[in-house]
C-alpha cells in the first residue's frame, strides 16, 4: 500500500504559448508523478471540458486557474491519505466528484491531470517504466508514426483547407528506422518548397505551411518529396490525411473557404476523396474526411472505401465509449483517434480503445496542437499495442520528445520490440473488407 501524499497543480504553458496545467502527485513512499495536459485547436464539440477562466485580463480569458484551484481545493482534499489500488478506481472517484457528464466543474483538464499524476507516481513506486506500468507483455509494438509535414486548415496561416498531410514509414524494419525516413522526406520536402520559392515556416504541429496554388499541389509535393528522399511512395513511405472536416462544414455545406470558395455537398466530399485515393495510391489512411456532424455522410464514406483504405474517426468519436457504440453501430469509420483529454481519465481511454479492439477497430494514438512535452501518449501506444501514434513533426520540442521516448523505449526493450509497419492497418481494412 503506498498512500497519497499530496496533490498540486501549476498554471504552465503549452506549444502555442497558451495555458495549461500540470498536476504533481506525491505518495508517502516518496514515489512522485507528473502529467502536463495538452490542448487542442480544432477540438470536436463533444469532448469533455477543458476548464479556462474566461478573466480577459490575463491570457486573453485562456488562464487555467481555476481548474488549479480544483485540484488544490477540491480534489487533493478528496484523495490525500488514501490509496487507490486501481486506476480504474481512482478515475471513478474522480468523475463523482466532478458530477458531469462532460467534466465541466472540475474541468476535463484537471481531472486528466490528477489521473495521470497519480498513474505515473504508482509507475515511479513500482520502479516500472510507464508503459510496463499500464501493461506486462513478452513483446511490446513500436508504432507507426504519422509524421506531420504539411500543415493548413486550423494549423497554419496559408491558402490549404486540409489540416494535415503526414508521412507514415510503413515499410521501414524498425522504429528508429521508421523515423530516420520520415525525417529525410521531411527535409526534401524543405528542399522542394525552398526550389520552388515557397516559404518554409512552419504550423502549429511543425509541418510547413506554404501558400500553395491548391490543395493537389500539397499531394505533388509530398509524393516528389518521398521520392527525393529515395522511398517509394505507398510501399516503403505512405501519406495520411486529416482534412479536420468539422472545421470547413458550414450549414450542411463544406466550404473550401481558404482556396477556391468551393461548395461541396457530401456526396461530392465522398467523390472528392474516393478521386484522390484513385490518383495518389500511397493514400492509406483518412482521418475525418467528413464533418463531425455528417453521420449520415459517413456511412456513405466508410460503405465505399473502407475495404481500400484507413477511415480513422475523431471529431465524430471523441474518445467517448457511447458516441463511439453507436458509430460502430451505424458502421461508421474503421478507426479511431485516440485523445486523452477529450474523455478526461486514463480508464476511460482505456475502455474506449479496448471497445475498438473488441469490434476490429484500429486505434491511433494522438497528440494535441497545443502540446507539452509530456510523453505520456509515447508510453500509452506502446502499452496498448496500438500500432500507431500521431504527434506531428520533427521540428518541435514537444513533438520530438515523444519521438524520443519511443527510441528509448525501442533501445530498452531490444528483441522484445516489434515495429508495427504495415501490419498497423490489418485490423482496420481487414474489418471492412469482412463487412
Amino acid at each position: 500500500m503506498s498512500r497519497i501524499k499530496e496533490i498540486d497543480a501549476l498554471e504552465i504553458l503549452d506549444s502555442r504559448g497558451n495555458p495549461t496545467i500540470e498536476v504533481i502527485a506525491v505518495l508517502d513512499s516518496g514515489a512522485i508523478g507528473a502529467a502536463k495536459i495538452p490542448s487542442g485547436a480544432s477540438t470536436g464539440k463533444r469532448e469533455a471540458v477543458e476548464l479556462r477562466d474566461g478573466d480577459k485580463e490575463r491570457y486573453n480569458g485562456k488562464g487555467v486557474l481555476k481548474a488549479v484551484v480544483n485540484v488544490r481545493e477540491v480534489i487533493a482534499p478528496a484523495l490525500r491519505g488514501r490509496d487507490f489500488a486501481e486506476q480504474e478506481f481512482l478515475d471513478r472517484v474522480l468523475i463523482d466528484l466532478d458530477g458531469t457528464p462532460n467534466k465541466a466543474k472540475l474541468g476535463a483538464n484537471a481531472i486528466l491531470g490528477v489521473s495521470l499524476a497519480l498513474a505515473k507516481a504508482r509507475a515511479a513506486k513500482r520502479g516500472l517504466p510507464f508503459y510496463q506500468h499500464l501493461e506486462k507483455r513478452e513483446q511490446y509494438v513500436l508504432p507507426l508514426p504519422q509524421m506531420n509535414v504539411l500543415n493548413g486548415g486550423r494549423h497554419a496561416d496559408n491558402n490549404v483547407d486540409f489540416q494535415e498531410f503526414m508521412v507514415a514509414p510503413v515499410g521501414a524494419p524498425s522504429f528508429a528506422e521508421a523515423v530516420r525516413s520520415a525525417v529525410e522526406t521531411f527535409e526534401a520536402l524543405k528542399a522542394l518548397l525552398h526550389k520552388a520559392g515557397y516559404a518554409t515556416s512552419v504550423g502549429d504541429e511543425g509541418g510547413f505551411a506554404p501558400k500553395l496554388r491548391s490543395n493537389e499541389e500539397a499531394m505533388e509535393m509530398l509524393l516528389g518529396a518521398i521520392e527525393r528522399a529515395g522511398y517509394k511512395p505507398g510501399l516503403e513511405i505512405a501519406i495520411h490525411l486529416d482534412p479536420a472536416a468539422s472545421e470547413f462544414y458550414e450549414n450542411g455545406v463544406y466550404v473550401f473557404r481558404k482556396s477556391t470558395g468551393e461548395r461541396r455537398s457530401s456526396e461530392e466530399m465522398i467523390g472528392l476523396w474516393t478521386d484522390w485515393i484513385r490518383k495518389y495510391p500511397a493514400i492509406l489512411s483518412l482521418e475525418d474526411g467528413l464533418a463531425e456532424d455528417d453521420w449520415d455522410g459517413w456511412q456513405k464514406l466508410t460503405a465505399q472505401l473502407r475495404e481500400r483504405i484507413q477511415l480513422v474517426g475523431d471529431d465524430i468519436f471523441v474518445t467517448n465509449t457511447q458516441i463511439f457504440r453507436q458509430g460502430i453501430e451505424r458502421k461508421i469509420a474503421n478507426s479511431i483517434l485516440i485523445k486523452l483529454n477529450q474523455i478526461g481519465t486514463l480508464t476511460e481511454t482505456l475502455a474506449c480503445m479496448d471497445l475498438a479492439r473488441e469490434h476490429g477497430y484500429a486505434c491511433v494514438v494522438s497528440h494535441r496542437s497545443g502540446e507539452t512535452d509530456d510523453t505520456t501518449i509515447a508510453d500509452l501506444t506502446v502499452a496498448t499495442g496500438a500500432g500507431q501514434i500521431k504527434t506531428g513533426s520533427v521540428c518541435r520540442g514537444e513533438r520530438v520528445a515523444k519521438y524520443n521516448r519511443l527510441l528509448e523505449v525501442e533501445k530498452e526493450l531490444g528483441r522484445n520490440a516489434v515495429y508495427a509497419g504495415r501490419s498497423a492497418y490489418r485490423r482496420a481494412v481487414v474489418r471492412g473488407q469482412a463487412s
